[in-house]
């Protein structure tokens, strides 16, 4: 019986447009150019990260976040950020008695933003306040320590495979792998993916059927 969802945050609650968009815009190249990078790593198994160094050889990725805070064209969510099923996905869980947490590898910056929109959940959590980063082991004990629940009443959503299913499944976790954005849609149906995953979802009112059923 599942007890606590934690969720991903980066194409499993919102869209990245807004992120490479901004990044786009700061290095000063089309925004189609980094999208088609961002699909040449996706397709590779790399780091989103390593478009940013397609784009900008040498470039210092945490200096130049930075800069961008710096000169006010730093990260920024709003409601138009997230998919539409978020909100009553997540309104639907809680009334389910589910314990809600959004854990997902992002700056401190995002955790705030994510507070701000006052989402029916118990807990936002990211990687930027913890110091430890998906797949890392300590990052999914971090989440079972928040979960107060055994890992196997624990169900982690995501759409990344090395991010999100294989790591939580090594921790004793349920895992369901949500098709969308590159990396979900992507890896689908990949042998391993379909092995892994307790569930494959194309939406998050989905996870009522699954805590329900």
């Amino acid at each position: 019986m599942i007890e606590t969802i934690v969720l991903d945050i980066g194409e499993t609650i919102t869209r990245d447009d807004r992120y490479w968009a901004l990044w786009a815009d700061w290095l000063d190249i089309p925004r189609h150019t980094l999208s088609a990078l961002v699909g040449a790593v996706v397709a590779r198994g790399q780091d989103n990260a390593e478009a940013l160094r397609l784009a900008r050889p040498g470039i210092d990725v945490a200096a130049e976040y930075d800069a961008r805070e710096a000169a006010g064209r730093g990260e920024f969510l709003d409601d138009s950020d997230l998919y539409d099923d978020v909100r009553p996905a997540l309104s639907a869980l809680r009334k389910l008695g589910m314990r809600v947490i959004i854990a997902g590898n992002q700056t401190s910056r995002a955790a705030d933003l994510l507070r701000g929109l006052d989402l029916p959940v118990d807990l936002v959590v990211t990687s930027g306040e913890w110091n430890v980063a998906k797949p890392q082991p300590e990052f999914f004990q971090r989440v079972l320590d928040m979960a107060h629940a055994a890992p196997r009443a624990t169900l982690y959503v995501g759409d990344h495979p090395a991010n999100d299913l294989f790591p939580a499944k090594a921790a004793g976790l349920r895992a369901a792998h949500i098709r969308r954005g590159p990396w979900g849609h992507l890896w689908a149906d990949d042998a391993d993916v379909v092995t892994a995953s307790d569930w494959r979802i194309d939406t998050l009112n989905q996870l009522t059927e699954i805590v329900e059923g």
